[in-house]
């Protein structure tokens, strides 16, 4: 560890802590791998080489080179091939770890290395991981911001993805997924001529029915056809079974979701035997449902998310007619990043106002319940901490369902008009934590307080002091686009702080047009003139869409979602291109775009470059005929002409000489 090196060598042993990665530094525990460091010099000598830090991880090998100035980050042929010369391996940090890469893989029994190159510090910076096989061929990857990939949780995920290039066992239980989803939309379709709206109610009364099966009140044996007792009022006694033993309450509540599922035994079509499925499509839907979730769940771990992935696949589906549900769920990477941000502990209590069909508040009842062993926390975080409120009354019962397939928590969600309540008595629920999807575009100026910014004046309103707040909306809410808007906002700095802004993915919900941000804030306390706000750029986050599918997780996603947590909660800076760290007015436009300004100093070539391309700006321009442009005269004009054709001329007296 030379002196000069000292401060990234700290700086690296940070994010590998981070990463909850454990490397030894110059050397290793491992008697193998150090047998063969004692053979590793650059210079080929034959004597002993340290890495800045080598060690094991799962199968692979990691292996660390590090460079103080990112000038010394790699050094490359002519041919673009990165060079192995001794002076290229001992001064740059790709072509060290390279080496180091290579040469365990010869001397040592590991057939995978992971070899990483790290230039600069932790504002400004390259970090390049290599994979080198047991061939010694390797492959240069793209390059990342942490080393979370490269973690005991992680790490295979990255090598399937990234070196093999193949899907992951996540990936190819989706796309079965979305397959079912397809064909289960077709065939409500054209077996039932279902409403869009009324399809999500016949899976999730399905769904809920489905449960019984195991206490004995319901079998799919038993849906006949019968014209007297229907396979619809089967289904739907079924239902009213699953929702008491749930403990749905109180009864008011649980005879609205029952009102909802009524289109199951009401609809005609669905109860009448079908001449080419010779059964009622009803029971069709119910075997379908039976063999394509419930039997697979018994080959996940996890069934509960297996249900519920498939649950939210269907709601968000669009169908090749280009019809949809009208249903705009949350992306599941962007509830689980709200938790994240918003650092939920076990005994926060939480409030999304706008709930949908739940998806934030699965998000937090699943956070929370991974953070307590305590079985009465958990009892208490499912039955106590959740409160949703939800307008419409169909996605109320959706919602409320995938409270129940999801493992409970749906002991608070109200079928209300948020902007209705008295934001005084919702305060009362104590709630530490406010997470939400308002209605995008429904605000005008006859209607005012249907503003984006309207809702989130409204949440910020009802939760109590110091409570960590959440939105994502449209980024034209952040600019503030009528006076309205602009006086809530003005407004909501009179009593709350915001606290930053993040700017999203454009594609964050592909399909729907809309250039989303995520605000967050602090609830009943006044923003303060010297407060400095955070505004992020995360428009690259690792996402990115695929043909046919919608949305995809690239094997970046991980280390940009930490890079990103990691400026937020202030464990490294950043550039301003990332992010912009600033006081604020109420009339700004709250966005990064806003505040940024290029603080990257520019190196000597850039300085040439620039005047370069001015001289060669001025030059064209005066020989065109408009040196009027830089104070010239038409003489002057003349006379530059007569001496550029003289330097051209002595050029080519030189050049021939």
């Amino acid at each position: 560890m030379s002196k000069k090196e000292k401060s990234t060598d700290l700086w690296v042993y940070d994010l590998l802590k981070e990463a909850n990665i454990s490397l030894d530094p110059q050397g290793s525990s491992i008697k193998e791998i150090d047998d063969a460091l004692k053979t590793a010099s650059k210079r080929g000598t034959g004597k002993v080489g340290y890495p800045e830090y080598v060690g094991v991880v799962k199968d692979f090998v990691i292996v660390i080179e590090d460079k103080k100035s990112m000038s010394y980050h790699e050094n490359r042929t002519d041919e673009g091939i990165l060079s192995e010369d001794i002076s290229s391996i001992c001064d740059y940090a790709v072509n060290g770890a390279l080496f180091y890469g290579k040469h365990l893989i010869k001397n040592t029994g590991y057939t995978k290395v992971i070899a990483i190159g790290v230039s600069g510090n932790e504002k400004k910076h390259r970090i390049s991981p290599l994979f080198i096989n047991e061939r010694q061929d390797y492959y240069e990857l793209t390059e990342i911001e942490t080393f979370i990939s490269f973690n005991e949780d992680n790490i295979y995920e990255y090598y399937t993805k990234e070196i093999l290039k193949e899907n992951t066992n996540f990936e190819k239980e989706t796309k079965e997924i979305l397959k079912d989803a397809a064909l289960l939309h077709e065939d409500l379709r054209n077996y039932g001529s279902i409403q869009d709206k009324d399809k999500p109610l016949i899976v999730s009364g399905i769904l809920l029915a489905l449960r019984e099966i195991e206490y004995g009140s319901f079998s799919i044996d038993s849906l006949t056809g019968d014209k007297n007792y229907t396979d619809g009022e089967k289904i739907y006694d079924a239902i009213k079974n699953n929702l008491k033993r749930a403990n749905v309450s109180p009864e008011v509540k649980r005879d609205k979701l029952l009102n909802q599922f009524s289109v199951i035994k009401d609809t005609t079509k669905i109860n009448q035997v079908e001449p080419t499925l010779k059964k009622t499509p009803n029971k069709h839907y119910t075997e379908f449902l039976y063999k394509s979730i419930f039997q697979s769940i018994r080959f996940h771990q996890n069934g509960e998310d297996y249900l519920g992935r498939f649950y939210g696949e269907f709601m968000s589906y669009s169908g090749g007619d280009g019809q949809s549900l009208g249903i705009i769920l949350t992306p599941r990477h962007i509830t689980e990043l709200f938790c994240d941000l918003l650092d939920l502990k076990p005994d926060d209590k939480v409030m999304d106002p706008c709930c949908g069909t739940a998806g934030f508040l699965i998000a937090a009842m699943h956070d929370m319940l991974q953070k307590t062993d305590d079985d009465f926390e958990k009892n208490n975080i499912r039955k106590n901490q959740l409160f949703g409120i939800e307008d419409q009354s169909y996605m109320f019962t959706i919602a409320t369902t995938n409270m129940i397939l999801r493992g409970d928590g749906k002991s608070n969600l109200e079928n209300q008009d948020f902007l209705k309540q008295n934001t005084a008595k919702l305060q009362l629920k104590g709630c530490t934590v406010g997470m939400m999807n308002p209605p995008y575009s429904q605000g005008s100026k006859d209607n005012p307080n249907l503003y984006e910014i309207s809702f989130t004046e409204h949440l910020l309103e009802s939760l109590v002091e110091g409570a960590r707040v959440a939105v994502i909306v449209p980024q034209s809410t952040m600019t503030g686009k009528t006076k309205y808007e602009k006086e809530t906002k003005a407004n909501i700095l009179k009593n709350h702080t915001l606290e930053g802004v993040i700017t999203l993915n454009k594609n964050t919900f592909y399909g729907v047009g809309t250039n989303p941000c995520i605000a967050i804030f602090t609830a009943g306390i006044p923003h303060h003139t010297d407060k400095v706000c955070k505004f992020i750029n995360f428009e690259d986050d690792g996402y990115e869409v695929a043909k046919h599918i919608g949305l995809i997780e690239t094997p970046s996603a991980k280390d940009k979602k930490q890079h990103l947590l990691d400026v937020w909660f202030d464990r490294i800076d950043a550039e301003t291109k990332f992010c912009v760290e600033t006081t604020i007015e109420a009339d700004d436009e709250w966005l990064h775009s806003f505040y940024y300004f290029n603080d990257e100093i520019p190196t000597d070539e850039d300085f040439r470059n620039t005047i370069a391309d001015y001289i060669t700006f001025e030059v064209n321009m005066i020989t065109h005929g408009r040196g009027y442009l830089f104070g010239l005269e038409e003489d002057d004009e003349d006379l530059f002409d007569e001496k550029s054709s003289l330097a051209a001329e002595d050029g080519e007296d030189y050049e021939t000489e």
